[in-house]
């Protein structure tokens, strides 16, 4: 019988496994969609599915760099709760996530689910993390997957908190020693404290920059004191205030936090560097991922994570 794109949709839906497995167990089923789903219950898959609605916002982020240090991964597995995030066997099994998605060619997390697992190939991404899921015991996410390359430099990281934050940063330069990797490090460290949203006002669309002008102004007309304020006063407002702003959410412009001075920036720090090595840095990006971010998470503590552990839910 063929097994049509819709049968493997169905199946999907059904049973919340990933595509290539509902496709293989469609096929050993003969197309029958009951059978098909006993399938993927003797598989394990099954018990995957039912631990699939919980919500997973605790976890860890785990950092992969290359041996030659041009490229790097983030990836962020989530659990329900953080007795499961220090538990071993989840630690090994994120790592494992980790190794494979520095590799891997796939784009997005759903692709990547879809890749033949590194360590046994016979199965997907997805079905090792439905056996993850039957062998701990609470829904496991493989939530969010990033990668940085950087040929002409280095990539360095950092991961704070025990792995409830991780770092990278790409910096791009021609001399390559302990103090421009300590200095990687530091802004890395900064990243992780302060949460920048951009590297350099460069990334910044002139739509975000007119969009926050026009909040600000709003602001000012509803206060009876500044909105009698000449134009070109409210004008001059305005541009301190987004400038104000923009110094806060980009990393070049922020205060160097291990600044002597407390005045000196980031952007101040890196040519600081940059003279004193005789090199040519440039700072490119980064990335930041703090586990269970824009998640909302559930309120338990942690006798009621362990009496939930010991009771096998």
């Amino acid at each position: 019988m063929t097994i049509t794109a819709a049968m493997v949709k169905e199946l999907r839906e059904m049973s919340g496994a990933g595509m290539m497995d509902c496709k293989n167990a469609l096929m050993e089923a003969d197309g029958d969609m009951d059978k098909a789903g006993e399938v993927l219950r003797e598989k394990g898959l099954a018990k995957a599915v039912k631990k699939s609605g919980r919500i997973a916002a605790e976890g860890l982020v785990s950092l992969k760099v290359s041996d030659a240090g041009d490229k790097a991964v983030a990836v962020e597995v989530n659990s329900e709760t953080d007795f499961v995030a220090k538990n071993e066997k989840f630690r090994t099994y994120v790592s494992m996530v980790a190794d494979q998605a520095l590799d891997t060619p796939a784009m997005d997390v759903e692709a990547f689910l879809e890749e033949p697992w590194q360590a046994a190939p016979e199965k997907t991404v997805t079905a090792e993390l439905a056996v993850q899921i039957a062998l701990i015991g609470e829904n496991i996410k493989n939530r969010r997957v990033d990668r940085l390359e950087e040929p002409e430099g280095f990539i360095a990281p950092y991961t704070h908190m025990g792995g409830k934050i991780g770092v990278l940063v790409d910096v791009k330069t021609d001399v390559i020693n302990d103090e421009i990797k300590e200095m990687a490090k530091n802004l890395a460290m900064q990243v992780a404290a302060l949460r920048p949203q951009y590297t350099d006002r460069s990334e910044i669309s002139e739509e975000f920059i007119a969009h926050e002008e026009e909040i600000l102004r709003a602001q000012i007309m509803n206060d009876p004191k500044e909105s009698q304020k000449p134009e070109k006063v409210i004008e001059g407002i305005i541009k301190g205030r987004v400038n104000k702003e923009l110094k806060e959410i980009c990393l070049m412009d922020q205060i160097y936090v291990k600044a002597e001075d407390g005045k000196q920036t980031v952007s101040q720090y890196v040519d600081q560097v940059a003279k004193d090595t005789g090199a040519d840095i440039m700072v490119k990006g980064f990335i930041r991922f703090e586990t269970g971010e824009g998640i909302e998470k559930k309120q338990e503590d942690f006798a009621a994570e362990v009496a939930a552990q010991m009771a096998g839910n």
